[in-house]
């Protein structure tokens, strides 16, 4: 990332990996750090596949997983991945069939555990086959389905199995000769994640796919991973990440980005600075920051706005965004307008969101063109 030479208390130096690719996505190295969703339709359901594939992507997704348990998947996968405006992760898992069929039929990646795949014979099957097709392969060791020998030598998962899974994997494609490879270590307890992945980072080069697996629903989930891939992304791990979540996939992208925004990894679309409210507000801040945030989900440039009640800390807030409106104080009919951190005129409370909605798309299309 960029450094900041004024605030250095602001950088985050990211761990080097080397670089591979999920179709023409790099991943790794000093690549942007991607968002991963998965989707939940039946694969075999094409359509319905492909229009999720479609919503995630235009929310942000960079890649995107799609299961394949079956052959009736693999079948469908060729028509979602001519479809799909993203590259695509085939998941496997125990047939190595379907890793063969999956990489046959246009994926971009294979996601496997190789210690589930089967004999010798039917992994190094599977690895030509991503050799053959242009995949990469992500190992995905999970804390609830180590192998039994390390479940027996350690007695319990823990991060020392985790790091010690993640290894052998490792090596069985290295004695393959395969190298486009990143892998994740996840598991539902956010110590044991946290600690599987710094175990990791010193023993290879390999990019992370960081993540909390089963971190639960919206909001519970939300917080866990929060936590969890925040914190590796603070100590400057992590090259892909996904936020597991039971809710929407479209959800996990947009937490994924909101995590990357809050730490200057990334920007996409508005980044709204709100206050919580409280008795001094000059109008119903909660109500207006989710309306906003609703009729500003269309801009995927990014933006900084603030939506504060008061002038508390309004005018402060307002110096440091693009575009800024404060509350008048308690009961005040009109608030102020602040475009590029500076004053510009006042405007009541009750027509604010249409305006708004209206400066951000402005400022939007401005940044684009000159962009351009």
């Amino acid at each position: 990332m960029t450094l900041n030479p004024i605030r250095p208390w602001r950088n985050i130096y990211r761990r080097k990996s080397r670089q591979i690719h999920v179709g023409n996505v790099p991943v790794g190295g000093d690549a942007p750090i991607t968002v991963q969703t998965m989707t939940n339709t039946l694969t075999s359901d094409a359509k319905a596949t492909i229009e999720q594939i479609q919503a995630c992507a235009e929310a942000g997704a960079d890649i995107v997983r799609v299961s394949c348990p079956d052959e009736e998947s693999t079948a469908a996968f060729a028509e979602i991945v001519r479809e799909s405006p993203v590259p695509l992760v085939a998941d496997i898992h125990f047939h190595y069939k379907r890793g063969i069929e999956a990489a046959e039929a246009g994926a971009a990646c294979l996601r496997i555990n190789p210690g589930n795949i089967g004999s010798a014979d039917r992994v190094r099957d599977v690895i030509q086959a991503a050799k053959d097709n242009g995949c990469s392969i992500r190992i995905g060791v999970n804390a609830g389905s180590l192998e039994k020998h390390l479940l027996d030598k350690y007695g319990e998962p823990c991060p020392d199995a985790m790091v010690e899974s993640g290894l052998d994997h490792i090596r069985i494609l290295q004695d393959n000769d395969f190298h486009e490879f990143k892998i994740s270590l996840k598991a539902s307890d956010i110590f044991m994640t946290v600690a599987a992945y710094q175990g990791l980072a010193d023993a290879t080069d390999a990019p992370f796919h960081l993540g909390i697996t089963e971190a639960g629903g919206l909001m519970s989930g939300t917080v866990k991973s929060s936590i969890g891939i925040g914190n590796m992304l603070w100590n400057g791990l992590g090259d892909t990440l996904r936020v597991s979540l039971s809710a929407d996939p479209v959800e996990e992208v947009r937490m994924g980005f909101e995590m990357l925004k809050s730490l200057g990894l990334r920007h996409r679309g508005v980044n709204i600075i709100s206050c919580p409210s409280c008795a001094r507000q000059g109008f119903d801040v909660i109500k207006t920051v989710s309306a906003l945030e609703s009729r500003l989900a269309h801009i995927h440039t990014p933006i900084s706005l603030s939506i504060i009640g008061c002038v508390v800390n309004g005018p402060g807030e307002a110096l440091m965004t693009d575009v800024g409106f404060t509350g008048g104080g308690s009961g005040a009919a009109t608030g102020m307008v602040y475009v590029a951190g500076k004053k510009d005129h006042k405007l009541g409370n009750y027509d604010m969101v249409d305006h708004i909605v209206e400066l951000v798309e402005q400022k939007a299309a401005q940044i684009s063109a000159e962009s351009e």
